[in-house]
């Protein structure tokens, strides 16, 4: 009986995880579409295992064909652009205040993003509305 326990233990059962991995090269800042990806039959932990999660989603970094997408690899398509100008939103209870300011780096929509004051030349962070706006001080 020890020996079925012992045989049992040493014979694992297979997992049958998937992958989603790139069909060709995927360049930084491309959105992603369903025509440049694939399930693959291997489970790599920190990859993203559905199509849907990917499609859709804009490449942060060089994606290599063949190879897994990984978690942070991908984010969010980005609505604003470095050095684009934009308006600061400023909330606390009923008052509103907005400004001018720089953004300083690419972002997508609820990404938190450095943006310069034009006015004081300070940078502060903010996270990205959908309508383009960044929020401050939250």
């Amino acid at each position: 009986m020890r020996w079925l326990v012992l045989l049992a233990a040493l014979w694992a059962w297979p997992s049958f995880g998937q992958s989603v991995v790139a069909l060709s090269g995927i360049r930084a800042q491309t959105v992603i579409t369903a025509q440049m990806v694939r399930l693959a039959e291997a489970e790599t932990p920190g990859a993203y295992t559905a199509l849907e999660q990917v499609i859709g989603m804009e490449a942060r970094v060089n994606i290599y064909p063949g190879r897994p997408i990984m978690l942070d690899a991908l984010g969010a398509p980005a609505i604003l652009e470095r050095n684009q100008p934009v308006v600061m939103r400023y909330r606390s209870g009923l008052l509103t205040i907005y400004s001018e300011g720089r953004v300083l780096a690419r972002a997508g929509v609820g990404e938190r993003v450095r943006v310069m004051n034009l006015d004081s030349k300070s940078v502060i962070f903010g996270r990205v509305a959908a309508d383009g706006i960044v929020e401050v001080g939250i």
